[in-house]
């Protein structure tokens, strides 16, 4: 058995206080895409070599299937969650995988 996970890697954003206090209700309405089975949310850590990081977190959304995940993203939930971080000003990328399972 397999879910569809949708990774959502967030960049860098250019105020980090004013994103992670925006990030709060973008959790919440990740929280509620339809049939949603797992929630994950990551902040990257530094580079030990004090670089930037190449992104600044990841939001995880797992799904029994990807017809699942797929209506999730059509959802009024899911507007709300990519209008979200749209107005945060920080780009994105947005990746579907088939979740192999042991």
């Amino acid at each position: 058995m397999s879910q569809t996970k949708i990774t959502l890697i967030v960049d860098n954003p250019s105020d980090v206080a004013a994103f992670e206090e925006a990030f709060a209700g973008l959790l919440e309405s990740a929280a509620a895409l339809p049939e949603l089975i797992r929630l994950e949310s990551g902040r990257v850590f530094p580079k030990e070599d004090g670089t930037a990081t190449p992104a600044h977190r990841t939001l995880d959304l797992y799904f029994a299937d990807y017809d699942t995940a797929s209506r999730a993203v059509q959802s009024p939930d899911a507007g709300t969650l990519f209008g979200g971080l749209a107005a945060t000003g920080t780009g994105f990328t947005g990746l579907f995988t088939d979740v192999e399972l042991a």
